[in-house]
């Protein structure tokens, strides 16, 4: 039987060992049950040119000896959840693009087994991150809770309190700070159009946007009093302000798209960004399943 929660992927490695530690722990602050999945695909090379079942039976074996270590690395780390493991047949992708469809939250690593060492983002964990049915967390760097708050990319699309209710509900969980941070290009007079917009002091226009910042943060303030919250308006890009907050935050929380000149795109250029370059776990939020 299925159970609905948090589901995190793993295939053993140590970026998503990573993810489990992570995954359990939020079950634990949630309280909500844990699955663990690791999709196998028996066809290698050798299946293919050989009658019988062994690599079959050789491939489950492996898959449910990976799902086995991974249970006892989530019990460990919360003993008290709910963990159930399943082992999928077929390209890692695709199942747990399916298995996302029935999850509050999906749970992945970095990056996995195979392609290339150097690449900073795992094909599937960018596949899956792309077009996932539910909130999907990329768990980069340790899983050990880190003492800092939690930054959150901050616009004015129509995503904008989707992504506030999921940061203020988790720094409420977490008992820790927000940074939020809301990046804009000022308004330049042509005379200045071969200076660069970060290094335009613009304090009206700053004073504007803040003001505007702090009537939409105003009523997240109010539904979570407890929750201290630091706001940093910056003329510098999103994923490079976010990047720099990352490396002393314990998770970022952004929105799957933006609302720049690619919006439509499936993910925007600045949760890309952050997915190979934040220091810490990285939330993509998206509306929950119903």
């Amino acid at each position: 039987m299925t159970i609905r929660g948090i589901v995190v992927g793993t295939d053993g490695t140590d970026p998503s060992n990573n993810a489990v530690d992570w995954a359990a722990q939020e079950a634990d602050r949630r309280h909500v049950p844990l699955r663990i999945v690791h999709a196998f695909d028996w066809e290698w090379q050798g299946a293919r040119y050989t009658i019988g079942s062994e690599f079959v039976d050789l491939a489950r074996k492996i898959a449910e000896a990976i799902v086995a270590a991974a249970w006892d690395r989530a019990r460990d780390v919360a003993p008290g959840i709910t963990v159930q493991t399943d082992t999928l047949i077929g390209n890692a992708a695709p199942r747990l693009l399916e298995v996302s469809q029935g999850a509050d939250l999906l749970v992945l690593g970095s990056r996995g087994r195979g392609g290339f060492a150097g690449l900073l983002l795992g094909s599937v964990s960018q596949r899956v991150a792309t077009h996932a049915s539910c909130p999907v967390v990329v768990v980069r760097g340790p899983a050990e809770a880190v003492d800092g708050p939690i930054a959150v990319g901050v616009d004015d699309s129509p995503a904008a309190d989707m992504v506030l209710e999921t940061a203020f509900t988790a720094a409420n969980e977490h008992g820790c700070s927000l940074n939020l941070v809301r990046t804009y290009l000022p308004v330049i007079p042509l005379w200045l159009s071969d200076v660069a917009p970060p290094t335009v002091d613009t304090p009206e226009q700053d004073a504007a946007e803040r003001q505007r910042f702090e009537e939409q943060v105003a009523p997240w303030r109010a539904k979570f009093p407890d929750v201290p919250v630091e706001t940093v308006v910056t003329h510098e890009s999103a994923s490079f302000a976010l990047e720099r907050a990352s490396r002393h935050a314990r998770l970022v929380v952004v929105g799957n798209r933006g609302h720049g000149p690619l919006a439509g795109a499936l993910l925007g250029s600045t949760t890309l960004q952050l997915l190979h370059h934040a220091a810490c776990p990285v939330y993509i939020v998206r509306p929950q399943p119903a």
